[in-house]
Protein backbone atom coordinates (compact mmCIF):
# COMPACT_ATOMS: atom_id res chain seq x y z
CA UNK A 1 0.00 0.00 0.00
CA UNK A 2 1.30 3.70 -1.03
CA UNK A 3 1.07 6.50 1.49
CA UNK A 4 -0.55 9.13 -0.31
CA UNK A 5 0.66 12.84 0.53
CA UNK A 6 -2.46 14.21 -0.04
CA UNK A 7 -5.16 11.41 -0.33
CA UNK A 8 -7.89 14.27 0.39
CA UNK A 9 -7.08 15.36 -3.30
CA UNK A 10 -8.43 13.52 -6.32
CA UNK A 11 -7.30 13.74 -10.02
CA UNK A 12 -9.03 11.70 -12.81
CA UNK A 13 -5.78 10.56 -14.92
CA UNK A 14 -7.14 7.92 -16.78
CA UNK A 15 -8.67 8.55 -19.94
CA UNK A 16 -6.99 12.23 -20.37
CA UNK A 17 -4.56 13.60 -22.15
CA UNK A 18 -1.52 11.14 -21.95
CA UNK A 19 0.95 14.39 -22.07
CA UNK A 20 3.45 14.55 -19.10
CA UNK A 21 2.90 18.34 -18.63
CA UNK A 22 -0.52 18.23 -19.17
CA UNK A 23 -0.55 15.57 -16.49
CA UNK A 24 1.77 17.93 -13.94
CA UNK A 25 -0.39 20.78 -14.79
CA UNK A 26 -3.95 18.97 -13.54
CA UNK A 27 -2.36 17.70 -10.58
CA UNK A 28 -0.98 21.05 -9.53
CA UNK A 29 -4.46 22.97 -9.92
CA UNK A 30 -6.07 20.49 -7.93
CA UNK A 31 -3.52 21.24 -5.20
CA UNK A 32 -3.67 24.54 -5.75
CA UNK A 33 -7.76 24.21 -5.27
CA UNK A 34 -7.01 22.08 -1.90
CA UNK A 35 -4.82 24.50 -0.42
CA UNK A 36 -1.52 23.33 -0.64
CA UNK A 37 1.26 25.90 -0.51
CA UNK A 38 3.03 26.72 -3.85
CA UNK A 39 6.40 25.67 -2.35
CA UNK A 40 4.60 21.90 -2.29
CA UNK A 41 3.41 22.63 -5.56
CA UNK A 42 6.66 23.17 -6.91
CA UNK A 43 8.38 20.47 -5.09
CA UNK A 44 5.75 18.17 -6.66
CA UNK A 45 6.46 19.54 -9.75
CA UNK A 46 10.12 19.37 -9.73
CA UNK A 47 10.16 15.59 -8.38
CA UNK A 48 7.70 14.60 -11.07
CA UNK A 49 9.65 16.24 -13.90
CA UNK A 50 13.02 14.99 -12.60
CA UNK A 51 12.72 11.70 -14.95
CA UNK A 52 10.53 10.11 -17.27
CA UNK A 53 7.16 9.19 -18.20
CA UNK A 54 6.43 6.83 -15.95
CA UNK A 55 8.22 8.42 -12.66
CA UNK A 56 5.41 11.45 -13.70
CA UNK A 57 2.69 9.00 -13.05
CA UNK A 58 4.39 7.27 -9.99
CA UNK A 59 4.57 10.59 -8.21
CA UNK A 60 1.30 11.36 -9.09
CA UNK A 61 0.23 8.64 -7.34
CA UNK A 62 2.56 9.21 -4.42
CA UNK A 63 1.33 12.48 -4.05
CA UNK A 64 -2.53 12.95 -4.82
CA UNK A 65 -5.24 10.49 -5.18
CA UNK A 66 -5.07 9.23 -8.32
CA UNK A 67 -7.10 6.83 -11.03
Amino acid sequence: MIDIKYPNIHVKLVGEDGNAFFIVGRVKVAMWRAGVPIEEQKKFSEEALSGDYDNVLATCIRWVDCD
